[in-house]
């Protein structure tokens, strides 16, 4: 039997010859079929699904859009509606590395802002009580910031700031707890820590009155008796019909004491601070 000789260029054609088959064969898959879809349809029936309420397809979706055509017209905003998807979807983790991504390519644009909002968002609705760990309380305020600041015109800066608010009140009611916690055992020094981060750091939220009154009873308790009586001094100068100002009172008298401003007191230096812009 006669043998066929292989040449190199009989073996590249062969080669050739099998490539072009195997693309033909694959031509046929319904993956590239699908692949091949114009991006307008993929965006339409993703916003079909959005408008459905299918939010985790839609994401699906919009995704599809941007790995298929990422330098279509339909890119940027199929990168944004992913992100808006994922978070109604309450799916938060795709929904902030959505909407990270889009800031890391889209910094400056209009939509630069919702983008940082739905951050604070993926945050903020992952909010545990008070009695739970407060991380997720720390990242919603640091990212409700950001948007409070770098877009401070922007449709959502009202409402991120009625939430960072809201995050500060959540954080100062931790610490609340744990002062609380602290006074009822009689661990006056720990409890004073814990109260006095209340009023130096969210003195603007609704759990300062009780701080306030607390650091009198832990005061007290130590038997620093003029630190006891700026306290009660300075909360019956900003909260004076406050509940916690009428036991506060009661202690001193009991004590045979009354509200005292002390120029030298960390309370006073703080106040002044904070109301007339004092540095010390």
């Amino acid at each position: 039997m006669k043998r066929t000789r292989i040449t190199a260029r009989t073996l590249g054609a062969s080669l050739a010859l099998a490539a072009a088959l195997a693309l033909a064969g694959c031509s046929s898959d319904e993956s590239l079929v699908d692949d091949a879809r114009p991006a307008a349809d993929i965006f339409a029936e993703a916003e079909a699904n959005y408008q459905d309420g299918d939010f985790t397809e839609a994401a699906t979706g919009f995704d599809e859009v941007e790995r298929l055509y990422p330098y279509s017209s339909l890119a940027k905003t199929a990168m944004i509606r992913s992100a808006e998807a994922y978070y109604r979807a309450r799916r938060y983790d795709e929904a902030r590395l959505a909407a990270q991504r889009y800031l890391d390519f889209f910094p400056s644009d209009e939509d630069a802002s919702y983008a940082q909002y739905i951050v604070a968002l993926s945050y903020y609705d992952q909010i545990s009580d008070v009695g739970r760990d407060q991380g997720d309380t720390i990242r919603a305020g640091q990212a409700l910031r950001e948007v409070i600041e770098r877009y401070p015109d922007s449709p959502w800066a009202r409402d991120a700031a009625l939430k960072r608010d809201l995050t500060l009140d959540n954080l100062a009611g931790k610490e609340m707890e744990i002062g609380r916690y602290y006074l009822g055992r009689g661990h006056y020094v720990a409890a004073i820590n814990r109260f006095r981060r209340v009023v130096e750091q969210y003195n603007t939220t609704s759990q300062t009155p009780e701080a306030l009154h607390r650091l009198v009873e832990s005061y007290l308790g130590l038997g620093v008796t003029a630190e006891a009586q700026n306290a009660a001094a300075v909360l019956g100068f900003n909260y004076p019909g406050s509940e916690w100002y009428v036991d506060s009172f009661a202690l001193l008298t009991g004590e045979r004491l009354g509200p005292e401003i002390s120029p030298e007191s960390w309370l006073s230096r703080n106040f002044r601070k904070v109301v007339y812009g004092d540095q010390f």
